[in-house]
């Protein structure tokens, strides 16, 4: 027999009647080992020349039947069982054979031919969809830039400000490519829906959530930033240890430029969870120093000559809100805050405080009113050592 007509002919059994004993044991005519051993040994040999098994050996006892040797596979291994046990006058199989687990490199490359051809074969009959794919998508890119041209011309002659019509642009933005994409995606992919490509994002937006809560996170920041308005682009503000000038808000980050011209990029979610002090809200800040006269002087011409030389300088707005007021009795002065009112930006500032100091130091020059130095007051106890220091000091 033909080692495929004997796989034909045999059919597998459950585990339990392969290894289980006959309903009923023969005891006349019965074939004795010999005769089952020869035939078996025909069927396999034929087997090993088609490369199925290797060094097989069949073994009987009492019509039980042990397989030894090799099979290329496990298919294989079960066949050569199956032909056993279907074997008149076998009375049980014990399948020895192990499987070769060589590599078989020649089909191995055989089964990566016949993928790589079924790639590119299914590549070529879906290139015209592929291509329309692509093409849908460049049209979305250019309707997205147009449809965001027009909205802020829109925005533009309703005067809308800054943050919100970024907020607009982005939302419209983002809503035409997710269209678009769907309709790349039905075009490329004809058995899928509209419906199944939403299931599909629907799910992956929740393990998308997941991994990447953080990017989520200052997204759903940005839009509340761009929302609610607490900065615009070209304010001055200060987080932490930041302070610059706001660039440009997008939906992930803040660029802030710092005063020294770096640009730092900062994550929505830390705007909004920290404090945020928006130094340009008003057009004018208050501003404040501390001037110390002497002791000696007049309280009442130092205030008034300090006032007079604050009102002087060009950089000071709202001349009647300039404010003098004696602070305190400092070691060595009586201390004055001065206080007034100046463009809100950082320069402005410095520029303003320049200005109002150098206008101070001259007016009180100019009245001859001390600006003193910090006094210290040595007392010996011993009038020799107080006696030899003075001579030194007069030295």
């Amino acid at each position: 027999m033909d080692p495929l007509q004997a796989q034909d002919a045999a059919t597998p059994e459950s585990t339990t009647e392969a290894n289980g004993p006959a309903e009923t044991i023969a005891v006349k005519g019965v074939a004795d080992d010999a005769s089952i051993r020869q035939r078996l040994s025909t069927i396999y040999d034929a087997a090993a020349k088609a490369g199925w098994l290797t060094e097989i050996d069949v073994v009987l006892n009492s019509g039980i039947v042990t397989l030894k040797g090799r099979a290329d596979s496990e298919e294989h291994r079960q066949w050569a069982e199956n032909v056993a046990r279907k074997t008149e006058d076998v009375v049980a199989v014990i399948n020895e054979l192990a499987i070769d687990q060589q590599l078989d490199l020649e089909s191995t490359r055989d089964v990566v031919t016949r993928s790589l051809n079924t790639l590119w074969t299914d590549f070529l009959a879906r290139s015209p969809l592929l291509l329309a794919a692509a093409v849908i998508v460049l049209l979305t890119g250019l309707l997205a830039k147009l449809t965001g041209w027009t909205v802020h011309r829109l925005l533009d002659q309703r005067g809308i400000r800054a943050s919100l019509k970024d907020l607009v642009y982005q939302f419209t933005t983002i809503i035409i490519w997710i269209i678009g994409l769907l309709v790349a995606t039905v075009v490329a992919f004809p058995g899928m829906t509209p419906s199944k490509a939403l299931t599909v994002l629907g799910l992956g937006s929740v393990a998308i959530g997941f991994a990447f809560k953080d990017i989520f996170e200052n997204f759903f920041a940005g839009i509340l930033i761009l929302w609610r308005y607490p900065f615009d682009r070209g304010d001055f503000i200060t987080c932490g240890d930041l302070t610059g000038k706001v660039q440009q808000i997008t939906i992930r980050n803040t660029m802030i430029q710092r005063l020294d011209g770096e640009l730092a990029v900062v994550p929505n979610a830390t705007l909004f969870k920290n404090n945020v002090d928006v130094l340009t809200s008003q057009p004018q800040r208050r501003v404040r120093i501390i001037c110390g006269v002497a002791y000696d002087e007049n309280v009442e011409q130092a205030r008034e000559v300090i006032n007079q030389a604050v009102l002087s300088c060009d950089s000071v707005l709202g001349k009647r809100t300039v404010e003098v007021f004696a602070q305190e009795f400092a070691s060595s002065s009586i201390n004055f805050e001065v206080a007034w009112w100046t463009g809100s930006k950082p320069v402005d500032i410095r520029r303003s405080r320049d200005e109002v100091v150098e206008a101070i130091k001259r007016e009180l020059d100019s009245a001859g009113i001390e600006i003193p130095f910090p006094y210290r007051t040595l007392t010996f106890k011993n009038p020799a050592v107080a006696k030899a220091v003075a001579n030194a000091a007069a030295q």
